[in-house]
């Protein structure tokens, strides 16, 4: 696509705020495909575009949380874990064609209203580790392979379902638990772009410039969350888990949108 200067400066200041957002607590998403498609792309091209800024903006937040010893990229438990979640990508973007999309995309907005709630009342998070449920064996086949599997096959919440595991399971303090996200996210968008790249749906100008700005801000989100570790990590996970709910449910192409349509028609 021949796109106008002006619109690859917007995705490139759009990317730079979905950095910082998404290094912390995820969901940049939010606001990277809308701009696309407001900038001309259509949605399949959108979000394989957004596939190529979210790896590059998540490598580049894993590796400023790996220089800052939260994350032991040489461990092998650590490697296991993003082949896990990378072959689950592979595996879930294999099965776009027979998944209930329609299905997942109405459940999802009440088990991300469950991720705040966890986060809000649920046991106090803390940038100190706790006992881990689960070992690194069992966390990588029972969590991360399906989560990474979720992100080929749908993606929005990916992020906030890894931390989750991480800080519920894995035993995790709010810091490395987000540094391991960034590292799962990385695996899983990979896997995605990989795909994406194939099929020929990725607008490299675009995709480039939004990255431009994405590279930056994840390496301030980072910086961020490593400077107020817990106490700006928490209330960001829960914020962005209700904003991404909200998107989710009123999109006009969810049911969940247009049944609240309807219900409005019988009432006017």
């Amino acid at each position: 696509m021949d796109l106008p200067l002006e619109i690859l400066a917007l995705f490139a200041v759009v990317g730079l705020l979905a950095g910082v957002v998404d290094a912390i607590a995820g969901g940049g998403g939010l606001v990277t495909v809308p701009t696309l498609l407001l900038g001309g792309l259509d949605p399949v091209s959108a979000i394989a575009t957004n596939k190529l800024q979210g790896a590059i903006g998540t490598a580049a937040a894993t590796a400023r949380f790996a220089r800052a010893g939260m994350l032991d990229v040489r461990s092998p438990a650590t490697w296991g874990l993003s082949i896990a979640a990378f072959l689950g990508a592979v595996a879930g973007a294999a099965l776009v064609a027979f998944a209930p999309v329609e299905l997942m995309r109405a459940a999802l907005p009440f088990l991300l209203i469950a991720v705040a709630l966890y986060f809000t009342f649920g046991p106090r998070l803390s940038d100190v580790d706790g006992r881990a449920r689960l070992g690194p064996v069992a966390f990588a086949l029972g969590v991360a392979a399906p989560i990474g599997a979720y992100d080929g096959l749908f993606g929005p919440g990916a992020g906030a379902f890894y931390m989750i595991g991480l800080v519920g399971l894995a035993g995790l303090g709010a810091v490395k638990a987000v540094a391991r996200t960034k590292l799962l996210n990385l695996s899983s968008n990979l896997a995605g772009l990989i795909v994406f790249i194939l099929a020929g749906h990725v607008v490299w100008s675009a995709g480039l410039a939004m990255s431009a700005g994405t590279l930056v801000g994840a390496r301030l989100g980072a910086g961020l969350a490593l400077k107020h570790g817990v106490g700006l990590v928490r209330p960001l996970v829960i914020v962005v888990a209700l904003a991404l709910s909200a998107r989710l449910m009123f999109d006009p192409a969810t049911r969940w949108a247009q049944w609240s349509d309807r219900r409005s028609d019988r009432v006017r």
